[in-house]
Order: structure tokens, then sequence, then C-alpha cells
């Protein structure tokens, strides 16, 4: 065995040296996110999360289809066509930037970009995936209601057939994108069963109240959709499905997202805690020199360096097409969990400083109180994969 090989430096945030495991291709989009993050989002993202708003939503929307990440895992229609672990490398840099952003990516590409690619008709795909790829049009997805959300079969929007055309009453909550949005796929019960409908945003009767008052999400869109009595062709229907199967493989496409995501937000905050505690001297040396601040910094890259890699095993999976729903619960179940904890350690290294938007980790850490729960709560996860280890289902 030779002993002349030179080996490489142990890199701080990436520990098992995971990103060895990564093509050329995959280390590319992860570089170029990257980079767009740094330059174009991370100087302003503390300011739009306390002022509530991100600065000019459709620039940004077209620098990201422009960049190729909006329904970047997606073929044809002016999609980029890449690979399932690509787009989760993606998230995870949108993500290591704010929940927020890596959302409205999540929104356009994996729920309301993937219902029309995946269900939609012909004419629907031309009319609307071309523009939503470049970010020339904005989408969101209409599922979960004020009353309904973890049961979304006893969803109360109802849509009826009115002689050619259908008539649409619903009313959403916590739509991301809803008030910038071009077009919302929404959701409805009808007499055939759960049907979905591409509705343009300004077909009469619809509406979309922006939501305030957020203490997390803040550099996100979050809205309500009204929809009285909003009357729509035959053409406005999704043809190739009825029943939950549609919304609930459009949620497995996000879901998968935020097992990337989520990891992100969590190497942000190690990064932010390792660095800080480094330039923190007391007792007369850097707090990062003391054995309790050694041990949260190693349990935090632990339980990160274990999240990522059980993203990219998901990530090998979806790509060879043998990934299972339960697959990606048990992967959203876990990396969000561990990704808060991780932002709930790093704040304590940090002390008061933790609490100041000049950091990012207690803007990651308000976030992920939404990613936990939204996609599918740690209640339904949990039982979804336990349904799938004994067999007995118990929601009920």
């Amino acid at each position: 065995m030779s002993t002349s090989t030179k080996l490489p430096l142990f890199e701080p945030l990436d520990p098992a040296g995971i990103g060895d495991l990564l093509t050329a291709d995959e280390r590319a989009v992860r570089d170029t996110v990257r980079q767009l993050c740094a330059e174009r989002i991370a100087p302003y993202v503390a300011d739009w999360f306390e002022s509530g708003a991100i600065d000019d939503v459709r620039g940004l929307a077209k620098e990201l289809g422009t960049l190729g990440v909006l329904g970047m895992h997606l073929e044809g229609y002016g999609c980029a066509g890449m690979s399932a672990t690509e787009y989760g490398l993606a998230c995870l840099e949108l993500e290591a930037t704010d929940s927020g952003i890596r959302s409205l990516v999540s929104v356009q590409g994996s729920l309301a970009m993937f219902a029309i690619w995946r269900w939609g008709s012909k004419d629907q795909k031309n009319e609307w995936l071309p523009r939503m790829a470049a970010g020339d049009a904005i989408g969101c997805f209409g599922l979960t209601e004020p009353d309904i959300g973890s049961d979304p079969g006893n969803m109360r929007s109802r849509a009826r057939r009115d002689g050619s055309d259908w008539v649409l009453d619903a009313r959403k909550m916590w739509i991301t994108n809803g008030t910038v949005a071009d077009v919302a796929v929404v959701w409805a019960m009808t007499d055939e069963g759960v049907r979905g409908f591409v509705v343009p945003t300004d077909t009469p009767g619809f509406s979309a109240p922006e939501i305030k008052h957020k203490m997390s999400l803040r550099a996100s869109v979050t809205s309500e959709l009204v929809l009285d009595g909003v009357r729509l062709p035959e053409s406005a229907v999704l043809p190739e499905v009825i029943g939950l199967k549609g919304p609930l493989s459009c949620l497995n496409e996000a879901r998968y997202g935020i097992v990337w995501g989520a990891m992100g937000a969590a190497r942000s905050s190690i990064e932010a805690a390792l660095s800080y505690a480094n330039e923190r001297v007391q007792f007369g040396k850097p707090i990062s020199a003391f054995q309790l601040t050694q041990q949260k910094l190693v349990d935090m890259n632990l339980e990160y360096t274990k999240g990522v890699l059980l993203a990219l095993h998901l990530g090998r999976r979806k790509d060879a097409g043998t990934l299972l729903p339960e697959q990606v619960s048990l992967g959203k179940l876990n990396n969000v969990r561990e990704a808060l904890d991780i932002c709930r350690t790093a704040r304590t290294i940090l002390g008061a400083n933790g609490i100041s938007l000049e950091y990012p980790v207690i803007r990651h850490m308000n976030n992920l109180e939404s990613v936990l729960t939204y996609e599918g709560t740690v209640e339904m996860h949990t039982l979804v994969v336990g349904q799938a280890m004994t067999g007995h289902e118990a929601f009920r």
C-alpha cells in the first residue's frame, strides 16, 4: 500500500467529504446557485425578512428563471431537464440563504408547474410551462383550506358543472406566491371526485389577499385564495387525474426538495455558529476552545452530515426511479426536525447575538417552524412511516 498519497484537507462544513460523491455536473449546479444566492439574495434577505416583503419579487423570479432553476427537474417546455439530485442541491443552496426563497422555487416548480406538466393537457402545458420556467409567469398551488390541512379528502371547496363550463367556489389558506401569481392550480371537490383547475388569476371572482403578521417565512409571499363563483371553461380542468392522487403527487415532489432544503438552513446556522465561536473571546480564549462549545458544534455537524447523506441517497433513488413516497416522508421528517434542532443549538452559541438579524440563525430557526408543519406535519409523516413499517393505518 502506498503511503505517498496526499490526503485532502478536512473541511469543517463537509467533515465526511460528501462533496466527493457528487458528479462534476452536480457540483457545477451547486456552485452556480450558491453564487447567485451570494450575489443577489444574501445581502438583502435579512431586510426582506424584517420588512416582510421581497423587493421586486418578479425581478427575482425572472433571474431564477434565467438561471434555469424553475421547474429545473422537468423535461421539455423550456425546463432545464436536470436530475433530481441537481434539483436537490439547488434547494439546499437556496434554503441556505432563506427558506422563503426555496419556497418560491419549490411552489413554482414542484407544485404549480409539476401539476400542469404531469396532469395537464397539451394546451395547458404549452400556454403556461415555458413562461413559468422563464420566470415570466408565477404560479401558486391551492390545496390547504382554512379548516382543512392534513385531511384534504374533506376539502370544502366545490366545483360544479354549468353547461359546458365549471363554476368554482373555494377558500384556500397559507398559499405561497398567491398574491403575485399569474396562475393558480386549485383543487376542489366535484361530483366526480377531487379535480384540479388551472385558473388565471385575472379571472373574475378570483382574489388573493396577502397574509400579514407572520413571524416565519417573512421573505416570502403568503396568501389566502378566494374564489367566488369563478367561471371556467372545460379546458381549465387538469384532464389526466381525478382524486387525491393528483395533489398528493405534487406534494411528494415538493417534500423531496424540502429534504434537501432544510439541510441548507442547517449548514448556514452551523457556519455562523462556528465563525462566531472562533471570534468570540471569553475568559481569555475563543469560546470555540471550550469543550461544551465544541460538543455543540460537533453534534450539529453530525446531524447535518447524516441529513445530507440521507438527502443524497434519496436523490439517487429518485433519479433511478425507485424512490417511494414513504421514503420522502422519512427524509422530510428527519431532516426538518434535525435542522430545527441545529438552528436552536446554534442560537445558544451566539448568545444574545443569536436573536439578531445581523446573523442568519434566528431567521432560519423561525422559518423552519413553518417548514416543520407545512406539506405534512411531523405527526402525519410519522404515521405514514409507521403504517409502512407495521401495515396498520393509525390516522383515525
